[in-house]
């Protein structure tokens, strides 16, 4: 009886919640900003109608039930291939050698990290210790922090090392013989450089921004410390930053930060292009040489890795599902020294590519189709890859929703279209 008699005042002071709300649109005569005040019990309702209203279940849902690979990286030392997944929010580690039989589902990690405590949301890009086998892992966009691991962590567990970062980074790469960590950051069009072992609040120690720079919505990165440059891949959509108004004793910039307000009018969209700078540039420095123009078959160049032995560059070139390699050397409209793609390579979205200097092989993370893909390093054409490693079923379609910003439904096809 009691329960029932809570049951009616819930449904009671819900109503009156509903009655309530409805009152204050009426009232303010769909005017913002003006005031409507109600009872307590009105108001009591409408929380709690509103409440309800949040917990209800989806109908439906449109997800991902597998792993989808954005990046890798392999751990050469201890044989492994480490590779982070945007779709269920996870760091996957692999034998090295394993290969997913053509009739079986997928192979089953040897270890996974995932979970709130993690950290791990849409992590893109991917460093692995040489030394040690610790993992970085660059989140994009809705956790502003790049996360360390030890090399043996999985489930849900904290990082050993966090560090806080500008919004919309990217790429990864480490300078072992200086111990500095670059960054790129998308939105700011900059390149952010750390200490190796910077963790919280820490500032970095230098930083790569500016209209001479090159820099035009950076993803992937890569250094030569041989030779002393810095490979950037933009795709191309950049504008102006304006210059941090004063501040007041509560808010302090650090150092080295990028400037994050955009210059009204600014905006602007430019070819795809490969930049390469001085391993060290700062400031508003000019590239050495830009890799830009249509016999390049740049689009959305996203991925890159250095064979610094032979000289080449390779570009995960995620719109034309292929991997292109250019002479370190090249510099304008140049067509690439050899393009690996066709329906044998395995090759879909391809965003991550890894070069492992001592097995002499190439891997890619393949985005559109829930699998790793390893070839030898002097793969070119239509190649079939020596090996692949699948999170998904063969013909599972990879959803590629990855930070879907807003939703809307097509009435007139009856398709709903999520931006990306």
């Amino acid at each position: 009886m009691a329960r029932n008699r809570r049951r009616s005042r819930h449904f009671l002071v819900r109503v009156m919640g509903i009655i309530a709300l409805a009152a204050a649109c009426f009232l303010s005569g769909g005017k913002a900003g003006r005031k409507v005040f109600l009872p307590a019990a009105a108001a009591e309702g409408m929380d709690e109608a509103r409440s309800a209203a949040a917990k209800r279940p989806p109908v439906r849902v449109i997800k991902d039930r597998y792993a989808s690979p954005s990046s890798v990286a392999v751990d050469v030392a201890n044989n492994e291939v480490v590779a982070t997944d945007e779709s269920l929010f996870q760091i996957l580690a692999y034998n090295r050698l394993d290969n997913t039989p053509a009739k079986a589902a997928m192979t089953e990690p040897k270890r996974i990290l995932g979970g709130s405590k993690t950290k791990i949301e849409f992590q893109c890009g991917l460093y692995v210790d040489p030394q040690n086998g610790d993992v970085y892992a660059v989140n994009n966009d809705t956790i502003n922090t790049l996360v360390i691991f030890s090399r043996n962590a999985k489930g849900n567990v904290e990082p050993d090392r966090a560090l806080r970062t500008p919004h919309g980074t990217f790429g990864i790469a480490v300078d072992e013989e200086k111990q500095e960590l670059f960054l790129t950051s998308q939105h700011h069009n900059a390149v952010i450089v750390f200490r190796k072992g910077a963790a919280g609040d820490d500032a970095p120690i230098r930083l790569l921004q500016g209209d001479h720079t090159g820099l035009a919505d950076p993803h992937g990165m890569a250094i030569d410390t041989e030779k002393k440059l810095m490979f950037v891949a933009n795709y191309g959509s950049v504008h102006s930053k304006m210059p941090e108004p004063s501040v007041s004793r509560r808010v302090q910039i650090k150092a080295n930060w990028p400037l994050q307000r955009p210059l009204p009018g600014s905006g602007r969209i430019l070819p795809p292009s490969i930049i390469v700078h001085v391993l060290d540039a700062s400031g508003d420095a000019p590239p050495l040489r830009v890799i830009r123009g249509s016999n390049t078959q740049l689009n959305w160049p996203t991925g890159l890795a250095v064979d610094t032995d032979r000289g080449e560059l390779f570009v995960a070139n995620d719109i034309t599902d292929s991997i292109l390699v250019f002479r370190e050397t090249d510099e304008g409209n140049v067509a690439p020294s050899r393009v690996l793609k066709g329906a044998r390579t395995g090759l879909k979205n391809p965003t991550g590519v890894f070069l492992d200097a001592k097995n002499k092989e190439l891997w890619v993370s393949n985005f559109g189709n829930h699998s790793l893909t390893v070839y030898s390093a002097a793969a070119d054409g239509n190649t079939a890859p020596l090996r692949t490693i699948r999170s998904g079923p063969s013909d599972a379609p990879s959803l590629m929703i990855g930070n879907p910003g807003s939703v809307t439904y097509d009435s007139k096809r009856q398709e709903i279209l999520v931006p990306n």
